[in-house]
C-alpha cells in the first residue's frame, strides 16, 4: 500500500452500491489514509463538495483531490454534475481532478467528455482497476511508475 502526499480523500459518485463497494476495496488496497466518501448522484456529490444539504455544518470534511464521476444516474447525472462543478471557485477546482468512470461504450460520451477539457482528467471504463488508479497517480501526482495512455481522450 501507498501513501500519496496530497491524496487524503478520493469522492466516488455513482448510484451503484456494488460498484461502489468493491472500488472502495480496491482503492484501500492500493492507499493507505485516505477516506473514500461515496454520493449517489451529482446532487449529493455537490452538497458534499459546497458543504451544503446533508453536509452542512460538517467544515471537516475532506476536499476530494479525485472525484470518479459515473454519467448515467438518477437526480443529476453525470454531465449535468459537471455543468454545475463548472461554477464552483478556481481555487477549489484546482484541488480536484474528475474522471469519469462509466460503462458507457458510446463514443459520444468520451467525445462530450473532452469538451470538457477544463474539468474531466480522463474518461475509464467500468470497473475501476489497480493500473488506471497509478496512471491517474502518474498524471496527477507525478509520482508512481510512468505514464501510460490509457486516460487520455486524445
Amino acid at each position: 500500500m501507498n501513501k500519496i502526499e496530497g491524496l487524503n480523500c478520493i469522492l466516488l459518485v455513482d448510484d451503484d452500491e456494488a460498484t461502489n463497494f468493491i472500488h472502495t476495496i480496491l482503492i484501500n488496497k492500493v492507499l493507505i489514509d485516505v477516506q473514500i466518501p461515496v454520493a449517489k448522484d451529482g446532487i449529493q456529490a455537490l452538497e458534499y463538495l459546497t458543504q451544503t444539504g446533508k453536509f452542512e455544518g460538517m467544515p471537516d470534511l475532506l476536499v476530494p483531490s479525485i472525484i470518479f464521476l459515473d454519467i448515467n444516474m438518477p437526480g443529476m447525472n453525470g454531465w449535468e454534475f459537471l455543468e454545475e462543478y463548472k461554477k464552483l471557485p478556481e481555487e477549489q477546482k484546482a484541488r480536484m481532478m474528475v474522471a469519469m468512470l462509466t460503462t458507457s461504450l458510446n463514443p459520444a460520451d468520451k467525445k462530450k467528455a473532452k469538451g470538457y477539457k477544463n474539468e474531466v482528467l480522463g474518461f475509464l471504463n467500468k470497473p475501476l482497476t489497480v493500473e488506471n488508479l497509478y496512471e491517474i497517480f502518474d498524471l496527477f501526482f507525478q509520482c508512481t511508475r510512468g505514464r501510460n495512455s490509457l486516460l487520455q481522450m486524445n
